[in-house]
């Protein structure tokens, strides 16, 4: 492996928060940092879009802070798009949210807007849950 190969793999570490652990085997790694070392190796290959389905699922609350935040970092330099059934979690990645019902766009904007959209509300939780959504 070349230096600047090296120096490729050090900063993706760096970047995903493993730095620490290069020199561990990924069956020891936690769950969060299984996850960040996928994330990592889809980024050596450089992608203009990083497609992540549910990148939260079984982490602890740390991890998934720190998820959020590797995410974010990414998103400054290439397209993302996170599929996600945490709204805390989306909320805080800031970013348009998107909801599909049966393969078609139901609403579009900010958290906040798609959560109070009734369509939503009623697709997603339920008449009985739009009375105390308000």
């Amino acid at each position: 492996m070349g230096a600047s190969e090296r120096e490729k793999i050090d900063a993706c570490l760096e970047r995903i928060g493993l730095k620490d652990r290069a020199a561990s085997k990924a069956a020891l790694l936690s769950h969060g940092q299984k996850q960040w070392l996928e994330i990592g190796m889809l980024m050596m290959q450089d992608p203009k879009l990083l497609l992540l389905d549910e990148p939260v699922a079984g982490m602890s609350d740390e991890e998934t802070a720190k998820t959020g935040e590797l995410i974010r970092s990414i998103a400054k330099d290439r397209s993302v798009m996170v599929i996600e059934h945490d709204m805390e979690f989306v909320r805080g990645l800031n970013a348009k949210v998107s909801v599909l019902h049966e393969g078609r766009l139901l609403c579009e904007g900010s958290r906040d807007k798609v959560q109070n959209d009734p369509r939503v509300i009623e697709v997603y939780l339920g008449r009985d849950s739009a009375k105390g959504h308000a």
